[in-house]
């Protein structure tokens, strides 16, 4: 450390000390906290200068200094060379660069005019202290990327309905170089926070190591100020784009005084100039946003010399890892459980599982045009993603005693069941229509088909008929057509051969009634 001289008021009180209270120079140096030499040599410099106390009233504390140190000057000496403290600053922004680097190269420019080590470290903190930003936190090159959502919205008018319709402004910081992105989104919801993680990946050119959020639900699905839990969402993005996510601490806005900083200036300097105008969609606000954001990284530091934007080329952007090659595709991560039909339903539509997971829990991906499920973090089944109320099904997902079933369809129902009769087509078209879903009458129509092993067609036909002509659309109400010799009775059955006579003298025609 650098050794540290008296000050004023420490020299005050040991002269008083010493002429007024007459204490020994052990009692002057336990009461001022300063050495006994230090004590001794600033007496013989009292002696020396034939200095009497009490002091002249109009003797300053530069006065008494001129006259104890005539040699010495407050300011910053003029025989050492003092090195650019901003440049010494921004370089220790770098990855790997330490004081001692800098010292070390600072001494190869001055090897007559530098200072030691300790008084390099010294003299740096003492400018460090003198700045009016805080620099608690020291931000690496590449390293960290702040977000967060601006508390002020844009209204968007809907040029059709006349809705109005607030628009978020997402923000987005680097630490070392406070290059700064923004945009507008319809809302804080899960696609849009990830799509504005994409885009901003996208206007940097590269991806920082870190991503410093709120705690947010979109990011972060349980905040904890040691174990947060990350959206699996989220953490799919991370690991597409090689970034980890660090969220910030519950409740300490200097974790991310980056952010904030970043949406008071996307506040100030872009939203508060729109304010007086009326958007009518979206991307027209973007545009807007995007034009001014050049103005905001351009604009030159009041601290420090150039701007954000020089900064980021020649601090971050080196540094920087390169984007993947493809994209990120927002993808919905839900947990689901296989029901009994070894199906699990996303946004109303069915979608087949291997049948010896009935009853598990899986995850469910859900991208654009793909649904993928994965069971223990192994691909189980993929699917094309249907927009539409259905099911679908893989064969081989499906037991051995089930895949014949499988293999029937409404085309092939209603073309067995006209072979047998007009009445059963009737009767199976009844059946398919009724359902929500086709393959939902299946079964019931092939137990129809079923009885025909044990009835003959055209019993089933008129059976069928009595259904049709009463509305008896279970299967229960055919096998009680049948085994109750209804059909028989039936206009179209075949007429039964008559056992008795049909002529006898005790037996009249109808020529005898009138």
């Amino acid at each position: 450390m650098a050794t540290k001289r008296l000050t004023m008021r420490n020299i005050r009180e040991i002269l008083r000390l010493h002429f007024e209270a007459k204490l020994s120079l052990r009692k002057i140096s336990i009461c001022t906290k300063a050495s006994i030499g230090g004590v001794q040599k600033l007496l013989v410099k009292v002696k020396h200068c034939e200095l009497k106390w009490p002091l002249p009233d109009d003797m300053d504390d530069e006065a008494l200094a001129k006259l104890l140190y005539p040699k010495s000057d407050p300011r910053a000496s003029h025989h050492y060379a003092l090195p650019a403290w901003t440049d010494v600053h921004q370089e220790l922004k770098g990855k790997g660069v330490t004081k001692h680097l800098l010292w070390e190269e600072y001494t190869q420019q001055y090897p007559n005019r530098s200072y030691s080590y300790s008084q390099y470290c010294h003299h740096y903190e003492v400018w460090r202290a003198k700045q009016r930003r805080s620099m608690r936190q020291v931000h690496k090159a590449g390293e960290k990327l702040f977000v967060d959502y601006a508390g002020q919205t844009v209204p968007i008018v809907s040029g059709s309905t006349g809705e109005v319709r607030n628009a978020q402004i997402f923000v987005a910081v680097m630490g070392a170089s406070n290059y700064t992105f923004a945009e507008a989104t319809h809302s804080q919801s899960l696609p849009d926070w990830l799509g504005s993680h994409a885009r901003a990946f996208d206007f940097l050119g590269g991806v920082p190591e870190l991503i410093i959020p709120d705690n947010l639900k979109s990011g972060v699905t349980k905040a904890c100020r040691y174990d947060p839990d990350v959206n699996p969402s989220y953490q799919q993005l991370a690991a597409h784009y090689g970034v980890a996510i660090m969220p910030a601490r519950p409740y300490k806005p200097k974790d991310k005084s980056k952010a904030e900083v970043g949406v008071q200036i996307i506040e100030r300097w872009i939203l508060a100039r729109l304010r007086h105008h009326t958007f009518f969609s979206l991307a027209e606000l973007n545009t807007c946003i995007k034009a001014l954001l050049v103005d905001v990284n351009s604009k030159p530091f009041k601290q420090f010399k150039g701007t954000r934007e020089t900064w980021f080329k020649s601090i971050d952007k080196p540094v920087l890892t390169p984007l993947p090659k493809h994209t990120y595709q927002y993808t919905d991560i839900k947990q689901v459980k296989v029901n009994i039909d070894y199906h699990v339903q996303y946004d109303e539509h069915l979608y087949s599982v291997p049948h010896h997971l009935v009853g598990e829990r899986i995850e469910l991906h859900a991208k654009a045009n793909v649904i993928e499920l994965l069971f223990h973090n192994n691909l189980v089944a993929s699917h094309a993603r249907q927009y539409r109320a259905g099911m679908t099904t893989t064969p081989s997902h499906m037991p051995i005693q089930h895949e014949k079933h499988h293999q029937w369809s409404a085309g092939r129902l209603m073309n067995w069941a006209k072979d047998i009769g007009d009445e059963v087509l009737i009767w199976v078209k009844t059946q398919l229509k009724r359902k929500q879903h086709e393959q939902q009458a299946y079964r019931v129509c092939l137990g129809l088909l079923n009885l025909s092993r044990q009835y003959p067609q055209k019993r089933i036909n008129n059976a069928c008929a009595i259904a049709n002509q009463h509305s008896l659309y279970r299967l229960k109400h055919i096998k009680d057509i049948l085994t109750s010799n209804q059909d028989k009775l039936h206009p179209d059955a075949p007429e039964k051969t008559s056992l008795l006579p049909q002529s006898h003298e005790n037996i009249r025609g109808p020529q005898s009634f009138h």
